[in-house]
């Protein structure tokens, strides 16, 4: 009777030790089959089809470098671009300044590389060069234009640059170019911009139909993030690939390889400050200061 117990116990503990060896994957291994997925996300204004053609070619390079499904997500504002990155649904993010900090501050992304662009980005407040307007006091009581939420140059720079005024309203232009209409019919006083765009968009009208009232402090470059829901190896070989990409298209996709990531703390602060003013902004009037 003992030897039979004894050869049900050593049964069980063979069987027992089998269960534990398939639970921690010894034995024979089960390859996924299932390919890498990456989703890159970027904004993409009313030029977007080339911009978009430039992209592609380094959607496919990825693609080729880390035999993985890459998928391209453009949005056409700065509103959608901000859910998408809250809701950590892009692996990775070629985002403007004022994106990139929401990434980093709100949904821990990961900064890799800087942007192409010029190192120090001014947002401008733009008016017509027939108006009246001398300094930021003079826009008190008028109607101005800002970009979507999640811009640096169109939101948050000229929010914070406009503390202290009352205006009579504010709208939101989903591009520089809608700014600059509007500025041009009358339809607002004055509209908040990078200087870039407003350089790019101002040949579209005549000549000297804009000039600029205030230009901001200067901030850095946007940057490349990657979301933290990518595996640390992943990002490792993504960065590699990244790194290594010929030149052209590196600058199709317009970031720098060989450089270290922008600091964007300051930006970040400067974002946090703004924060409170965003209640006001809708109201009319809208009253940009603090308290009751």
């Amino acid at each position: 009777m003992s030897r039979l117990r004894r050869f049900f116990k050593s049964c069980l503990v063979g069987l027992m030790a089998v269960v534990l060896l398939q639970a921690i994957g010894c034995g024979p291994a089960k390859v996924s089959d299932q390919p890498l997925r990456l989703t890159i996300g970027l904004v993409s204004y009313d030029d977007g089809a080339s911009s978009l053609e430039k992209y592609q070619r380094f959607q496919t390079y990825l693609a080729e470098q880390l035999k993985a499904i890459v998928e391209l997500e453009p949005v056409f504002n700065e509103i959608r671009a901000v859910e998408q990155i809250r809701e950590a649904n892009w692996s990775l993010v070629f985002a403007p300044s004022g994106l990139a900090a929401i990434a980093m501050a709100e949904a821990n992304y990961l900064p890799i590389f800087p942007m192409l662009g010029a190192p120090n980005q001014k947002s401008v407040l733009v008016v017509r060069n027939d108006s009246s307007f001398q300094t930021l006091g003079d826009l008190a009581n008028q109607t101005l234009a800002l970009g979507e939420a999640g811009s640096a140059t169109g939101y948050y720079l000229p929010l914070y640059d406009l503390y202290g005024l009352t205006l009579k309203a504010i709208e939101f232009a989903s591009t520089p170019a809608t700014a600059l209409e509007w500025i041009a019919n009358g339809r607002v006083a004055a509209g908040a911009m990078s200087e870039d765009a407003f350089q790019q968009y101002r040949s579209a009208f005549e000549g000297n139909t804009f000039r600029i009232l205030h230009a901001s402090r200067a901030i850095p470059p946007g940057a490349v993030l990657i979301s933290p829901n990518v595996d640390r190896n992943q990002q490792q070989y993504l960065e590699r690939a990244m790194q290594n990409a010929p030149s052209n298209l590196t600058a199709d996709a317009g970031y720098v390889p060989n450089a270290p990531p922008p600091d964007l703390s300051q930006l970040i602060a400067l974002v946090n400050k703004v924060r409170p003013l965003e209640s006001r902004v809708k109201e009319q009037p809208a009253v940009l200061t603090l308290g009751s």
